[in-house]
């Protein structure tokens, strides 16, 4: 049985259109919240959770997220105890994103959960989808590391800075390279 709303088709990977009033209000409301956390005083630690807190659907304890930071909606976002999320991050979250526990985000690292149809038509359409990213507990992106829609990251796997991860990586393994590649076990 398919989802009937676009949001419900987009949270289900299917076909939707993101210029749907649900997804526009969604998104609207998500980009105020970021607004507010990216003018947030570095130092005032208490107004930085309280907005991740209205922001993200899960922000584990003692966890942090440096401004500036973007997403497209935060609640498809969790993430877990103690992991750090560094500065200049952008994480398209369409669909879920989830980082375990003690992660390490290095600055400029993009999630991009979002993706377009390969045929020019039914691009040219509109219609897009989102594949969900999961980042394993332990594990460490590299600075400006992108990670594709559908990837996960095994646990305490180390990706190179500047790496593109286009396909799942195995748990406990150093990986660089663009497309990212397994160098060798940790």
């Amino acid at each position: 049985m398919s989802a009937t709303s676009n949001k419900e088709r987009m949270l289900a990977g299917e076909l939707y259109l993101a210029s749907d009033p649900e997804l526009v209000a969604d998104y609207e409301a998500a980009q105020t919240l970021v607004d507010a956390l990216n003018a947030t005083v570095a130092s005032d630690t208490a107004a930085l959770r309280a907005v991740l807190g209205r922001l993200l659907g899960h922000l584990g304890e003692d966890a942090v997220v440096r401004p500036s930071f973007r997403c497209d909606y935060g609640f498809n976002i969790a993430i877990g105890a103690r992991t750090f999320v560094n500065y200049d991050c952008v994480f398209l979250d369409c669909a879920a994103i989830t980082l375990g526990a003690d992660v390490q985000v290095a600055p400029g690292v993009h999630l991009y959960t979002a993706t377009h149809p390969l045929d020019a038509a039914t691009r040219r359409s509109g219609l897009e989808a989102a594949h969900p990213i999961v980042i394993g507990d332990g594990a460490w992106l590299g600075g400006r590391v992108v990670v594709c829609p559908g990837v996960t990251i095994g646990e305490n796997t180390v990706v190179a800075a500047g790496s593109v991860v286009t396909r799942d990586l195995p748990a406990g393994v150093l990986a660089a390279g663009s497309p990212c590649r397994v160098v060798r076990t940790l």
